[in-house]
């Protein structure tokens, strides 16, 4: 994400020259629609923080969409440390009052090395997990099934498979598996296949642990939907991990993190 937010800058800044002279792999859809409203709004801004009307963001606001034409710039705000925060979706970049320069990468408080910019990123992503239309999803119980994950993953995915690894030595969990067919035409297949078997938490199972590829099924599937849900949640790459508490994490964790956040409240 980071490369493409840089790149859009880096080509709008350069037509304006010319004027002027998510370790989780990303994808290269109609049905049921489900409302995400009641998960809260992944990347549409804060509003547990809003603060009052800022004529020197807004002014900034302008600003930044002047010079980067086309750029869907969600919230501007003011930081404590002399700067503007700008969120461009669920990502963000800090810039000056004139926008004379776009700073992107993570803003560590020196004092207490806090990373401001994940801390952020994390509130603005969070959603309602109970929300979460989860008969949607393939599930398999570990032991009493108290902790709770739900998680968007592509067939396809190696660093869903090698999340599989690590998941194995999990107990008293209830993982909630949404299959993500983004990859690849084969993985829209294999989804189907998985979600039509006989028992589908076993099938997912024999599939990302073993290898063992599901036979041909037909049903109705769900798949429409579950990829009309992560895009409305902005799940860009997977394997992507909504836990309990709202959070939210891209990619593979090894087994202490997957731990910790199983854990919190």
């Amino acid at each position: 994400m980071k490369l493409r937010i840089a790149a859009s800058l880096a080509a709008a800044a350069c037509a304006l020259a010319m004027a002027g002279a998510a370790q989780a792999q990303s994808a290269p859809t109609s049905g049921k629609a489900y409302s995400t409203d009641a998960l809260g709004q992944p990347g549409k801004g804060d509003a547990s923080t809003r603060t009052p009307p800022d004529p020197a963001a807004d002014a900034v606001r302008d600003r930044f969409r002047e010079r980067f034409t086309g750029m869907d710039v969600t919230a501007v705000r003011r930081t404590p440390y002399g700067l503007f925060e700008v969120q461009l979706g669920m990502d963000l970049v800090y810039t000056d009052e004139n926008v004379s320069w776009v700073m992107q990468g993570p803003l560590i408080d020196a004092k207490t090395r806090r990373d401001v910019t994940a801390e952020r990123q994390e509130k603005l992503s969070a959603i309602a997990f109970e929300e979460l239309p989860l008969d949607l999803a393939v599930k398999q119980v570990k032991g009493d099934g108290k902790r709770r994950v739900a998680i968007f993953e592509d067939p396809n995915c190696g660093y869903c498979k090698q999340l599989h690894q690590t998941m194995k030595d999990l107990d008293n969990v209830t993982i909630y598996t949404f299959l993500y067919p983004i990859l690849s035409p084969d993985s829209t297949v294999k989804a189907r296949n998985i979600w039509c078997a006989d028992a589908p938490a076993t099938a997912w199972a024999d599939w990302m642990l073993r290898g063992k590829t599901p036979p041909n099924k037909s049903c109705d599937a769900p798949t429409e939907q579950v990829v009309e849900l992560g895009k409305r949640l902005m799940v860009r790459g997977t394997p992507t991990l909504f836990f309990a508490n709202g959070s939210r994490v891209s990619g593979a964790m090894p087994l202490d993190q997957l731990q910790a956040r199983l854990d919190a409240r």
